[in-house]
């Protein structure tokens, strides 16, 4: 597909410069692993459709981040009466080296909220402003959400089996 006035370069680097950003909010923010590469997958393809529209938002990757959990949520539901949940979640792929599974393993246990939060905030680098409009709340929800984030996450970074509480 061909965009008038826009390069397949622009968004060849847009996806290059963004694709490991977006699984790695994506897994952060609750997505299964293996589920996750194949929803931002297809939300790469998505933003390519309709990349002149995608291309001005205030975050493209929050974008792609965003299809892609929508697309997740979808597949479930279609699904949800046809799977049996796992006993555990499937492991996080350890072909990064420079990447702390560890956080990226404790932002899995934050609650819903807090995951969404810290993804989009440090997984994509999105200013506050931008993640509350991403996620439909106030500013100050960000931060106080980010907040109760970050201290959970220390406290189970340097406490991981639980021995100072």
């Amino acid at each position: 597909m061909r965009h008038s006035g826009v390069s397949r370069e622009e968004f060849s680097d847009f996806y290059v410069g963004a694709k490991d950003r977006c699984l790695r909010a994506a897994i952060a923010g609750g997505m299964d692993p293996g589920r996750a590469e194949e929803a931002i997958a297809e939300a790469f393809a998505r933003a390519w459709s309709r990349w002149p529209t995608v291309r001005l938002s205030s975050s493209p990757a929050a974008w792609v981040v965003r299809t892609a959990i929508n697309a997740d949520i979808s597949w479930w539901r279609k699904r949800r009466r046809e799977l049996t949940v796992p006993d555990a979640p499937e492991p996080l792929p350890h072909d990064d080296p420079g990447f702390d599974h560890d956080l990226l393993e404790a932002v899995r246990r934050l609650p819903p909220r807090q995951r969404q939060v810290v993804a989009l905030r440090y997984f994509l680098d999105l200013d506050a402003e931008t993640t509350a409009r991403e996620l439909g709340v106030a500013r100050g929800t960000v931060s106080a959400t980010l907040h109760h984030a970050l201290k959970t996450l220390r406290l189970q970074l340097t406490d991981p089996e639980g021995m100072l509480s």
